[in-house]
């Protein structure tokens, strides 16, 4: 059933659709009659903005015109978004890099290069405060064993997170991963070298290669213009990629809140002796004493500790 806005759009021959392109201000929206290259009312553009008003992902509403051109008449509410503050000239302005994801898949090597798990813990952090699930997927397995991969990496799946072991070389975990995929927004992040375009390019014959070409676009320069795409699956749904992602700052984190995005910190910080517990020297921490029972893994509390007080460094 219709809502009554919906109806009023109707009538008025709009159509629903979402953006799966931006570039110099034309935004490509694909809706039930096909795609049509948009732009912005001026009405929509009025007042002083702190952040994008549209974005890729963004469901809106478009007044139809000739040769599958239109107007976006109005942006619907965000689910959820994955952003980057920006600094300018009147203050921070808040990018929106995807909105709407479905999920974010963190992809790792297990080997060559080594995993940054540091970084992949900061990757958790910002999903956990978006609200966006999260894959973890540790590639190139073939270089390691899967046992071995398990015993090394599976305590992330130990925390709640599912963890997916992959194989470019050999295919293992393929299949797996394109069905995690199939009608979702997913959003893939990672360091260089960990195989992603490999693991497009399986999921997705030219997939990887398209995908690399609007990186290279979007990081040649400061000048050059800025494109985000959302890139369509055969089976359904969209990848999006988020070149220099790993470069995010926890820009609205402040130090105190940060337990608060390690989810096995969460179900028993309460027990802590003393409600502002920072978990580094305070008798009485739950905490602590979970790491030293082994229900908190080790890597995971250095890593809370170099966040929470300001000596991450980007490992």
């Amino acid at each position: 059933m219709q809502t009554k806005i919906n109806r009023e759009y109707i009538d008025k021959g709009f159509l629903k659709g979402q953006i799966i392109r931006s570039q110099s201000g034309f935004l490509t929206v694909m809706t039930e009659k096909g795609e049509f290259t948009c732009h912005l009312r001026g009405r929509l553009k009025k007042g002083r903005r702190t952040r994008d008003i549209v974005a890729v992902g963004d469901w809106v509403w478009i007044s139809p015109l000739q040769n599958n051109k239109g107007m976006i008449e109005t942006i619907e509410p965000r689910i959820r978004m994955l952003s980057r503050m920006a600094p300018t000239a009147r203050g921070e302005y808040q990018q929106i890099i995807v909105a709407n994801p479905d999920q974010l898949i963190l992809i790792f090597a297990c080997e060559k290069p080594p995993p940054k798990l540091k970084m992949l813990d900061r990757f958790l952090i910002i999903a956990e405060k978006a609200h966006i699930p999260c894959v973890v997927l540790f590639n190139k397995i073939d270089l390691m064993g899967l046992e071995k991969a398990k015993h090394k990496f599976g305590f992330y799946h130990g925390i709640g997170y599912e963890v997916l072991y992959t194989s470019a070389k050999t295919g293992i975990g393929i299949n797996q991963l394109r069905e995690k995929l199939i009608g979702k927004i997913s959003v893939f992040a990672g360091p260089s070298g960990a195989g992603k375009s490999s693991l497009l390019n399986l999921i997705q014959p030219g997939l990887g290669l398209a995908v690399r070409e609007v990186s290279k676009m979007t990081t040649k320069g400061r000048h050059t213009t800025v494109v985000r795409e959302l890139f369509p699956l055969d089976e359904g749904g969209y990848v999006a990629d988020t070149p220099g992602l790993k470069a995010l700052a926890l820009w609205d984190i402040e130090p105190e809140e940060v337990d608060g995005y390690f989810p096995e910190f969460r179900e028993i910080i309460d027990q802590c002796q003393f409600n502002d517990c920072t978990h580094s020297h305070e008798p009485g921490c739950a905490i602590k004493k979970a790491v030293a029972e082994g229900t908190i893994h080790p890597h995971r509390y250095e890593s809370y500790l170099r966040i929470r007080f300001g000596d991450d460094d980007r490992d």
